[in-house]
């Protein structure tokens, strides 16, 4: 009982009752205002908390049995298969009339698939050299604020110590929890963890035959049950991924909860609105605002304002009004660790971040440790490169909020699914702009070679420009010559720019004596 109600029963009895009542009733509005149901109406309440929106930038560790082979690893587990003919992952359509690389490879290296199958590999990922302080102080080096670990890919081995399946990596392979190792340090370091998970696609993924292990049902609980190609996913199956997904949620408490495309299949839909509402719920009871992340590519899973979307190896070619994700690899070709592993410029990737950020998004990047649990230094030192950048700019990503218009400059981006290669590097001349309360910060998405014109910056489109007390750029000592012009902000040449690529100026509204009396 509260003192409220212990002061009352010194007065009355039934006034007691009545204060015991009225905290119940209130309680209970309370508690029924943050429970959802699993239905849109009650999920459209929910709203992406400001830590997702401060956080910006995330590791994805693509990291698993598939990576044993070091050769195709994205989809080894399927196209080792192969052997005839290559198949649409979806549609079943041909694609070529040849065997797949990756089972010529296997063939070479293991055996026929029908002698060596997948799960002969599975033992083989052993992840000897696997160091979760490691792994997690090179993420804060490279400036992430929260880490995603694949709990489970396609393939349908649990990177956790599941009740569920024995395809995990307690029982079979390292014989440790990866992803308790993994959330245990993530939160050590005080980053934000989540999880992983694209085992919806595992109905889909094996090409099941009767001349392989894919094809004998006393494997059905890794290759998925047997069935027609191309039929939608039993409720044996849809029961079985809602339990694990339920045993990564209750057991690992992921902050974020990320979906692969799978889930987007129609044969999913009674479970999106029941899956959103057990997580968020979930989360309520341990005083987390969780963020769940999909897809939405084939089918209309999630509507808007019930989840936040993600896009894959793609981006926003312009602002959107509710927090997004580009999810893409520091591999241009991969997402598990291969032999051909080509790694993107860090500059390439501090200019998708700015831009990205710029449109109200956060950046996801993956790396692809290998099989013993080594991250290449090819990939490690990329990640260092981002994080020296942020470092010094940091503040123009990390807590900011986009600002009136995202940018300026005549670099195109390409949008849809997978559509990050058809872009072009950005120049001198393109501008992104992200704020804080006073201050706006603008992105020269490449370091100029002279003077800057700011077009965006026009005090007569926007008059609280007129009150810039200050333009300095991030990292530098220079005292930078500006004007408002009638075209925009003029800045002079800026001499020696801390970094060669994007390169930041801080544009302040208010002098630093107003702002010390603001902050007082």
């Amino acid at each position: 009982m509260s003192q409220l109600s212990k002061t009352v029963s010194t007065f009355s009895p039934a006034l007691a009752m009545l204060a015991v009542f009225l905290m119940s009733a209130v309680q209970a509005t309370a508690q029924e205002e943050s429970h959802y149901e699993p239905n849109w109406e009650s999920l459209q309440k929910y709203q992406i908390p400001d830590w997702m929106a401060d956080a910006k930038f995330g590791i994805f560790i693509h990291w698993g049995p598939s990576c044993v082979s070091e050769h195709d690893t994205d989809w080894y587990p399927r196209w080792m298969y192969e052997d005839q003919i290559q198949r649409h992952h979806v549609t079943g359509e041909i694609k070529g009339n040849e065997p797949h690389p990756a089972y010529l490879h296997h063939v070479k290296t293991y055996g026929d698939p029908a002698d060596v199958g997948y799960k002969d590999l599975i033992p083989l990922f052993k992840a000897e050299n696997f160091d979760a302080k490691q792994w997690v102080d090179l993420f804060v080096e490279a400036g992430a604020k929260y880490v995603i670990p694949v709990a489970e890919h396609h393939d349908g081995y649990a990177m956790y110590d599941s009740s569920h399946t024995r395809w995990n990596s307690v029982e079979i392979g390292p014989k440790r929890d990866l992803l308790a190792e993994l959330r245990d340090e993530i939160r050590r370091q005080g980053l934000i963890f989540g999880a992983s998970s694209h085992y919806a696609f595992n109905w889909r993924y094996y090409p099941q035959d009767p001349a392989y292990d894919t094809g004998n049902p006393e494997f059905a609980d890794l290759y998925a049950p047997l069935h027609e190609p191309g039929s939608p996913a039993s409720e044996e199956f849809l029961e079985m991924w809602w339990v694990r997904t339920k045993e990564v949620i209750d057991n690992y408490q992921p902050d974020i909860l990320w979906f692969d495309f799978g889930l987007d299949f129609p044969e999913f839909a009674p479970y999106h609105p029941k899956l959103a509402a057990y997580y968020y719920n979930h989360g309520r009871k341990r005083g987390v605002t969780t963020v769940l992340q999909t897809k939405n590519l084939r089918f209309p899973s999630y509507p808007k304002g019930t989840h936040m979307l993600d896009l894959e190896r793609s981006k926003s070619d312009e602002m959107l009004d509710e927090l997004w994700q580009t999810d893409t690899s520091v591999g241009s070709n991969s997402w598990f660790y291969c032999d051909d592993w080509k790694s993107k410029s860090a500059n390439s990737l501090i200019d998708d971040l700015v831009d990205i950020v710029s449109k109200n998004g956060c950046l996801l990047l993956n790396i692809g440790p290998d099989s013993s649990g080594r991250i290449p230094e090819e990939q490690a030192d990329v990640l260092r490169e981002i994080g020296r950048w942020l470092a010094v700019n940091g503040e123009a990503i990390y807590g900011s909020r986009p600002w009136k218009v995202f940018g300026e400059g005549p670099t195109k981006v390409a949008t849809g699914h997978l559509s990050e290669g058809k872009n072009t590097d950005f120049t001198a001349t393109d501008v992104r702009f992200t704020a804080k309360p006073e201050v706006i910060y603008a992105t020269i998405l490449q370091a100029p070679a002279g003077e800057v014109l700011i077009r965006s910056l026009d005090a007569s489109e926007h008059p609280e420009l007129e009150q810039i007390a200050s333009v300095s750029v991030l990292g530098s000592d220079q005292a930078l010559q500006w004007q408002m012009t009638v075209e925009g902000l003029w800045i002079e040449s800026i001499v020696d720019p801390p970094f060669e690529n994007a390169v930041v100026l801080r544009i302040d509204l208010t002098s630093s004596a107003e702002r010390s009396n603001v902050d007082k």
